[in-house]
Protein backbone atom coordinates (compact mmCIF):
# COMPACT_ATOMS: atom_id res chain seq x y z
CA UNK A 1 0.00 0.00 0.00
CA UNK A 2 2.73 2.35 0.81
CA UNK A 3 4.33 1.45 -2.45
CA UNK A 4 1.35 2.61 -4.36
CA UNK A 5 0.96 5.89 -2.47
CA UNK A 6 4.01 6.46 -3.17
CA UNK A 7 4.08 5.86 -7.28
CA UNK A 8 0.65 7.81 -7.08
CA UNK A 9 1.76 11.07 -5.45
CA UNK A 10 5.54 10.79 -7.60
CA UNK A 11 2.67 10.59 -10.87
CA UNK A 12 0.61 13.49 -9.56
CA UNK A 13 4.25 15.60 -9.13
CA UNK A 14 4.77 14.65 -12.85
CA UNK A 15 1.45 15.67 -13.89
CA UNK A 16 1.83 18.86 -12.10
CA UNK A 17 5.02 19.58 -13.88
CA UNK A 18 3.93 18.31 -17.44
CA UNK A 19 3.41 20.41 -20.62
CA UNK A 20 -0.26 19.56 -20.26
CA UNK A 21 -0.71 20.80 -16.77
CA UNK A 22 1.34 24.11 -17.99
CA UNK A 23 -0.12 24.83 -20.99
CA UNK A 24 -3.77 23.92 -19.25
CA UNK A 25 -2.84 26.32 -16.26
CA UNK A 26 -2.68 28.71 -18.20
CA UNK A 27 -5.84 28.87 -20.49
CA UNK A 28 -7.18 28.59 -17.15
CA UNK A 29 -5.72 31.70 -15.78
CA UNK A 30 -7.32 33.34 -19.47
CA UNK A 31 -10.43 32.28 -17.75
CA UNK A 32 -10.26 33.66 -14.71
CA UNK A 33 -8.92 36.68 -16.15
CA UNK A 34 -12.17 36.96 -18.13
CA UNK A 35 -14.30 36.16 -15.37
CA UNK A 36 -12.68 39.26 -13.75
CA UNK A 37 -13.65 41.91 -16.65
CA UNK A 38 -16.74 40.32 -16.28
CA UNK A 39 -16.53 38.57 -20.24
CA UNK A 40 -17.32 34.79 -18.64
CA UNK A 41 -20.38 35.74 -16.50
CA UNK A 42 -22.25 33.24 -14.34
CA UNK A 43 -20.81 30.34 -16.77
CA UNK A 44 -17.21 31.02 -15.41
CA UNK A 45 -16.60 27.88 -13.98
CA UNK A 46 -17.52 26.21 -17.39
CA UNK A 47 -15.53 28.95 -18.95
CA UNK A 48 -11.94 28.35 -16.12
CA UNK A 49 -12.21 24.19 -17.13
CA UNK A 50 -12.88 24.95 -20.55
CA UNK A 51 -10.14 27.11 -21.12
CA UNK A 52 -8.06 24.42 -19.26
CA UNK A 53 -9.29 21.10 -21.11
CA UNK A 54 -8.43 23.18 -24.66
CA UNK A 55 -4.64 23.81 -23.06
CA UNK A 56 -4.14 20.76 -22.13
CA UNK A 57 -5.12 19.06 -25.28
CA UNK A 58 -3.09 21.18 -27.34
CA UNK A 59 0.12 20.81 -25.45
CA UNK A 60 2.90 19.15 -26.87
CA UNK A 61 3.43 15.50 -26.10
CA UNK A 62 6.02 14.97 -22.82
CA UNK A 63 8.93 13.83 -24.52
CA UNK A 64 10.92 10.61 -22.99
CA UNK A 65 14.36 10.64 -22.41
CA UNK A 66 16.91 9.21 -24.86
CA UNK A 67 18.47 5.80 -23.32
CA UNK A 68 21.93 6.65 -21.81
CA UNK A 69 24.12 4.75 -23.46
CA UNK A 70 27.70 4.10 -22.73
CA UNK A 71 29.94 6.51 -23.95
CA UNK A 72 33.03 6.04 -26.07
CA UNK A 73 35.29 6.30 -22.91
CA UNK A 74 33.50 3.67 -21.29
CA UNK A 75 33.37 1.92 -24.39
CA UNK A 76 37.26 1.96 -24.34
CA UNK A 77 38.05 0.90 -20.58
CA UNK A 78 35.69 -2.02 -21.76
CA UNK A 79 38.08 -2.44 -24.94
CA UNK A 80 41.08 -2.52 -22.36
CA UNK A 81 40.26 -5.20 -20.18
CA UNK A 82 39.26 -7.36 -23.24
CA UNK A 83 42.90 -6.68 -24.66
CA UNK A 84 44.49 -7.92 -21.75
CA UNK A 85 42.49 -11.24 -22.27
CA UNK A 86 43.43 -11.46 -25.91
CA UNK A 87 47.51 -11.08 -24.67
CA UNK A 88 47.38 -13.60 -22.36
CA UNK A 89 45.67 -15.99 -24.79
CA UNK A 90 48.12 -14.92 -27.36
CA UNK A 91 51.00 -15.63 -24.65
CA UNK A 92 49.88 -19.30 -25.21
CA UNK A 93 49.94 -19.72 -29.06
CA UNK A 94 53.12 -20.73 -31.12
CA UNK A 95 53.70 -18.59 -34.33
CA UNK A 96 56.47 -18.79 -36.64
CA UNK A 97 59.54 -15.90 -36.05
CA UNK A 98 57.91 -13.88 -38.85
CA UNK A 99 54.53 -13.86 -37.41
CA UNK A 100 55.44 -13.09 -34.07
CA UNK A 101 57.55 -10.26 -35.08
CA UNK A 102 54.31 -9.10 -37.20
CA UNK A 103 51.89 -9.70 -34.14
CA UNK A 104 54.51 -8.23 -31.94
CA UNK A 105 54.12 -4.83 -34.04
CA UNK A 106 51.09 -4.88 -34.11
CA UNK A 107 50.45 -5.32 -30.26
CA UNK A 108 52.14 -2.58 -29.90
CA UNK A 109 50.26 0.04 -31.74
CA UNK A 110 47.33 -1.37 -29.97
CA UNK A 111 49.33 -0.64 -26.43
CA UNK A 112 49.87 2.61 -27.51
CA UNK A 113 46.04 3.84 -28.82
CA UNK A 114 45.16 1.84 -25.46
CA UNK A 115 47.05 3.83 -23.52
CA UNK A 116 45.39 6.37 -20.59
CA UNK A 117 46.95 9.35 -21.63
CA UNK A 118 46.43 12.03 -24.45
CA UNK A 119 45.35 9.39 -26.71
CA UNK A 120 42.49 8.38 -24.75
CA UNK A 121 41.31 12.28 -24.57
CA UNK A 122 41.44 12.05 -28.47
CA UNK A 123 39.25 8.73 -28.49
CA UNK A 124 36.82 9.71 -26.58
CA UNK A 125 35.26 11.92 -29.25
CA UNK A 126 35.69 10.12 -31.77
CA UNK A 127 33.41 6.83 -31.42
CA UNK A 128 34.40 5.51 -34.88
CA UNK A 129 37.80 4.84 -34.02
CA UNK A 130 37.10 2.97 -30.53
CA UNK A 131 34.74 0.78 -32.49
CA UNK A 132 37.61 0.00 -34.96
CA UNK A 133 39.95 -0.62 -32.18
CA UNK A 134 36.91 -3.06 -30.81
CA UNK A 135 36.76 -5.00 -33.98
CA UNK A 136 40.18 -5.48 -34.49
CA UNK A 137 40.68 -6.55 -29.82
CA UNK A 138 36.99 -8.30 -30.17
CA UNK A 139 37.28 -10.52 -33.52
CA UNK A 140 39.53 -9.78 -36.08
CA UNK A 141 43.01 -10.71 -34.38
CA UNK A 142 41.67 -13.36 -32.08
CA UNK A 143 39.64 -14.43 -35.37
CA UNK A 144 42.77 -14.71 -36.83
CA UNK A 145 45.21 -16.40 -34.59
CA UNK A 146 42.08 -19.13 -33.57
CA UNK A 147 41.78 -19.86 -37.53
CA UNK A 148 45.60 -20.43 -38.17
CA UNK A 149 45.84 -22.61 -34.83
CA UNK A 150 42.72 -25.13 -36.14
CA UNK A 151 43.89 -24.75 -39.79
CA UNK A 152 47.70 -25.75 -38.82
CA UNK A 153 46.06 -28.75 -36.93
CA UNK A 154 44.97 -30.14 -40.48
CA UNK A 155 47.82 -28.48 -42.70
CA UNK A 156 49.74 -31.60 -40.59
CA UNK A 157 46.98 -34.12 -41.39
CA UNK A 158 47.54 -33.70 -44.90
CA UNK A 159 49.62 -30.81 -46.31
CA UNK A 160 47.77 -27.61 -47.81
CA UNK A 161 48.68 -25.64 -51.13
CA UNK A 162 49.43 -22.63 -49.38
CA UNK A 163 50.67 -22.69 -45.60
CA UNK A 164 48.65 -21.20 -42.59
CA UNK A 165 51.22 -18.92 -41.41
CA UNK A 166 51.44 -17.27 -44.25
CA UNK A 167 48.01 -16.56 -44.46
CA UNK A 168 48.27 -15.76 -40.82
CA UNK A 169 51.10 -13.46 -41.72
CA UNK A 170 49.32 -11.66 -44.43
CA UNK A 171 45.89 -10.96 -41.99
CA UNK A 172 48.64 -9.52 -39.28
CA UNK A 173 50.45 -6.95 -41.60
CA UNK A 174 46.87 -6.12 -42.91
CA UNK A 175 45.60 -5.16 -38.93
CA UNK A 176 49.10 -3.43 -38.77
CA UNK A 177 48.01 -1.19 -41.56
CA UNK A 178 45.14 -0.74 -39.98
CA UNK A 179 45.94 0.22 -36.80
CA UNK A 180 48.80 2.79 -38.43
CA UNK A 181 46.30 4.39 -40.42
CA UNK A 182 44.30 4.41 -37.09
CA UNK A 183 47.05 6.59 -35.09
CA UNK A 184 48.09 8.52 -37.99
CA UNK A 185 44.52 10.16 -38.33
CA UNK A 186 44.58 10.52 -34.48
CA UNK A 187 47.91 12.56 -34.99
CA UNK A 188 46.99 14.25 -37.47
CA UNK A 189 43.93 15.61 -35.95
CA UNK A 190 45.78 16.19 -32.39
CA UNK A 191 48.35 18.89 -35.12
CA UNK A 192 44.98 20.35 -36.30
CA UNK A 193 44.16 20.92 -32.49
CA UNK A 194 47.14 22.61 -32.02
CA UNK A 195 47.35 24.44 -35.15
CA UNK A 196 44.14 26.07 -34.12
CA UNK A 197 44.99 26.98 -31.10
CA UNK A 198 48.00 28.91 -32.29
CA UNK A 199 45.58 30.61 -34.55
CA UNK A 200 43.54 31.70 -31.77
CA UNK A 201 46.48 32.77 -29.76
CA UNK A 202 47.79 34.68 -32.52
CA UNK A 203 44.59 36.61 -33.41
CA UNK A 204 43.83 37.37 -29.65
CA UNK A 205 47.48 38.94 -29.52
CA UNK A 206 46.37 41.09 -32.83
CA UNK A 207 43.47 42.30 -31.38
CA UNK A 208 44.96 42.98 -27.32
Amino acid sequence: MATNRFGGVRGLLGYLESRKNIAGSAGGLLGLALTFTGVAGPYWPVVVAGLYGAGALIAPPERPAPPDFPGPSAQLDEVRGDFEKLRAYLADVELSVTAAARLRELTDVLTALLDRGWVAELLAHDPESVHVLSRIVRRDLPEAVDTFVRTRWWDRMGPGSESPELHLERQLGLLSKETEQLAAGLRETEARRQETHTRYLEERGGTS
